[in-house]
């Protein structure tokens, strides 16, 4: 069971019983981080796994160490979620990249990493199921809630050239080129085949790249993947540049960015294993 099951068979009143300040809160630290779900005096315990009415000394498996963190992005999502209950989406929709109707007015949708994403005012579902990291679910809710504006117009910048980003290109660089470009070495058509199922365009002409495509990570957050294989003989290893928009800034902040970034790595990897 994840947190977002658990959370619907609670009152979803942040009492506060549980010690916790958030049922979304108490959701994760029940599913993730060993809290016997009895804490909750109202929850039905005839409709839970036996073992979740225990406490975490007794379960196996149980990301303890991540729970603070758990929680934390749990709360986040939660504080993310109540400020879209009052947004337009029918002037978001064209803001954002995405598709409204007047049919369903309390509805966007559009596509995640080429997967199908339906936000409503209490819900978020990607290829029809719910999200279980919430990291996902902050960067998509951060995208909704930034408000949008101009589409990329390709002027393509690095993480460098962004405000305030010194510390980021780092992280960037550890948690996505430098992987792809380890995982993709002498593999580069490989790279190119993977980008296609993720609905990558290429980049413009002129470019030195072996591989050089443009991928959708968010409808108006595409990323710019360079790829450029080693030459052994010169002694250069494969290196991997991610560029972005510069209005990037008007759809998510450096840190959504970042993950976005991570995100487009883990899913070429995912591809790229099965």
């Amino acid at each position: 069971m994840n947190p977002l099951e658990f959370v619907a068979l609670t009152p979803k009143n942040n009492c506060g019983q549980c010690g916790h300040p958030t049922c979304l809160a108490f959701a994760v630290a029940v599913t993730k981080g060993g809290a016997a779900a009895g804490g909750c005096p109202f929850v039905d315990p005839h409709s839970l796994p036996s073992e979740l009415m225990q406490e975490g000394s007794s379960r196996q498996g149980l990301q303890v160490v991540d729970r603070g963190q758990d929680e934390r992005d749990m709360a986040l999502v939660a504080h993310l979620k109540s400020r879209i209950k009052n947004l337009d989406f029918s002037v978001l929709a064209g803001r954002l990249g995405a598709d409204w109707v007047a049919a369903r007015p309390d509805e966007l949708t559009f596509v995640y990493l080429n997967r199908p994403v339906v936000l409503g005012r209490n819900s978020l579902y990607v290829d029809g199921s719910n999200l279980p990291d919430p990291r996902d679910q902050i960067l998509i809710y951060n995208y909704v809630t930034f408000g949008g504006g101009n589409p990329p117009d390709g002027t393509w910048v690095g993480m460098e050239s962004l405000p305030n980003s010194i510390s980021k290109v780092r992280t960037l660089a550890t948690y996505c080129e430098q992987r792809l470009a380890k995982r993709f070495t002498g593999r580069g058509a490989d790279l190119q085949q993977l980008g296609s199922q993720l609905a990558s365009l290429p980049g413009p002409p002129g470019q030195n790249a072996d591989v050089a495509m443009i991928i959708p990570v968010l409808p108006f957050v595409p990323h710019y993947l360079l790829f450029w294989d080693e030459d052994p003989n010169d002694g250069f290893e494969a290196r991997v540049k991610i560029l972005f928009d510069h209005r990037v800034m008007d759809f998510l902040d450096l840190e959504s960015l970042v993950f976005a970034a991570e995100r487009l790595s883990d899913r070429l990897a995912e591809l790229d294993a099965s």
